[in-house]
């Protein structure tokens, strides 16, 4: 009896140790039969094939689309095929997304994947632990993704060397200028070509004013933060300064002298009447796309005009008044977090792999159903199918800025062809900030930011929109009430975080 039970123990364990010999082999191979990317495995041992259903969700900023749940259908169908889930894209509109996704977090609603950026209350939520760290979850899951992006995206995205949220992959640099209505720059053939001052585009905005009362020559107050961020980095660093010093702005001559400017185009009467708010309203866009303004301010990149043209509906054109420049900022600008929430958090970065890897679902995404939002015209190339345009499309694109990876997102018919080349060479081309990949931690000024926010939501629009007559009896007031709020105390929290970064950072 005992030999019996010895030699069943002995079959029994060795069969034990050839099952999970077969179940600790993983699918190292990148791509399957069909040269698409395979995902990774939730769990050792665990194939795609048997991963247990789940369904996805994706929450973002933007408005509904009406053929939001054909596209969704379409990207659950494939996603199942892949890695076994399903998708809930969940728009929310720019308006209400704070307010609702901060209940959202406050309640713990489960949800898997949220956009986010720097200017996005990014280092907030990483602070407050709203999304979880993702350099392992990475490392077994979303392998391709560091390759996709390269390193000074990935450090450039990090706190304190840990990644908690992903970056498209975009332009990594921003260019500074205008778009402008083409066909008035035709009208008055204006030369656009090599525009690189301010005195260049004022002789435009004259020509406007003088010849077309029914248009505005610049529309909105959205220069001056687009000025701004071609002299700053994160408004603290001048970027022609060679130490990593942090300034007040407000003291800073040259932006003094700015804000000087911005008044003087108030008083010619350059402005829309509505300078003040018209941007933040969604006015200005409306204006540009009824044919009523000729310039709005805009950050540029290869073909911005090209993309613009399409969603407003009419022919743009884009000039440059300053060189690209690259801050952290622009490795934070777009980005996807896991949420803390999530059921499955090695699912969801299975999803992110593929948003870099995989064009099919990506496209999805970005433009919605083949044959019925779009028609392709080549390979990389689409338009609008027969008998639809902007206006009638059932899936406005939700904006592709936000996901993935751009460079195997489809290109418009009117745009041009190496536009993602152009695109490798403005990244590499841009001067970098001596302080990328710095991200300043609130937490321990969140107190003062507030306070010191409310003085700027006081002063800060009106003077950018020139609508105040003593502009540096304002700066004063504006300086004295924002000192009163703490402003002091950021300043140095900012230079104390520098420094130590500066002591770890190459």
């Amino acid at each position: 009896m005992k030999k019996k039970v010895s030699t069943m123990l002995a079959l029994l364990m060795a069969v034990v140790f050839v099952l999970s010999a077969c179940g600790s082999k993983t699918n190292n191979d990148s791509k399957n039969a069909t040269g698409e990317n395979t995902p990774a495995t939730t769990n050792e041992g665990e194939g795609t094939t048997n991963l247990k259903p789940y369904k996805l969700t994706l929450v973002y900023p933007g408005t509904a689309q009406k053929d939001l749940a054909l596209v969704q259908e379409e990207m659950s169908k494939y996603l199942t095929e892949k890695i076994n889930a399903t998708i809930e894209l969940k728009p929310i509109d720019w308006g209400s997304w704070t307010d609702k996704t901060n209940l959202m977090k406050i309640s713990g609603e489960s949800f898997d994947l949220m956009f986010t950026a720097g200017w996005f209350g990014y280092g907030l939520d990483v602070s407050k632990g709203q999304f979880i760290e993702l350099n392992d979850l990475m490392e077994k899951y979303g392998k391709d993704i560091p390759t996709v992006l390269g390193e000074d995206f990935i450090k450039g995205s990090q706190i304190n060397g840990k990644s908690y949220a992903v970056p498209t992959k975009k332009e990594f640099a921003q260019g500074f200028g205008f778009v402008l209505n083409k066909d008035l720059v035709d009208k008055y053939q204006f030369n656009t070509e090599g525009i690189k001052t301010l005195e260049e585009m004022e002789e435009m905005f004259k020509t406007i004013k003088e010849n077309e009362p029914g248009i505005v020559p610049v529309v909105s107050n959205k220069f001056a933060s687009t000025w701004s961020a071609a002299n700053y980095d994160n408004s603290m660093i001048s970027r022609d300064s060679k130490e990593l010093k942090v300034i007040d702005t407000l003291e800073d001559p040259k932006f003094i002298d700015f804000l000087k400017r911005m008044r003087q185009w108030n008083l010619n009467g350059w402005f829309d009447k509505d300078v003040v708010t018209s941007d933040s309203s969604g006015q200005a866009d409306n204006m540009l796309k009824s044919g009523k303004a000729f310039a709005l301010a805009q950050s540029l990149k290869p073909g911005k005009d090209k993309e613009m043209s399409v969603t407003m509906g009419l022919p743009l054109v884009q000039v440059e008044t300053a060189e690209p420049y690259t801050t952290t900022g622009e490795a934070t600008g777009a980005m996807l977090a896991i949420s803390r929430t999530s059921k499955d958090p090695e699912r969801a970065m299975m999803f992110l792999n593929m948003l870099y890897t995989d064009a099919k679902l990506l496209n999805m995404l970005d433009w919605g159903i083949e044959g019925k939002h779009y028609v392709k015209v080549s390979d990389n190339m689409i338009d609008y199918p027969e008998g639809v345009t902007a206006e009638t499309q059932g899936y406005p694109s939700p904006g592709g800025w936000m996901f993935g990876n751009q460079f195997i997102s489809y290109l418009w018919a009117n745009e041009d062809p190496d536009k993602w080349e152009q695109f490798e060479k403005f990244n590499a081309s841009a001067e970098r900030s001596i302080a990328l990949g710095f991200a300043f931690d609130e937490t321990p000024v969140k107190a003062e930011l507030a306070a010191v926010g409310n003085v700027d939501k006081e002063f800060q629009m009106v003077l950018n929109a020139g609508a105040i007559d003593d502009v540096e009896g304002t700066i004063a007031k504006y300086k004295a009430k924002r000192d009163a709020a703490g402003f002091q105390k950021i300043l140095e929290e900012k230079q104390r975080q520098l420094d130590e970064w500066a002591k770890t950072s190459k």
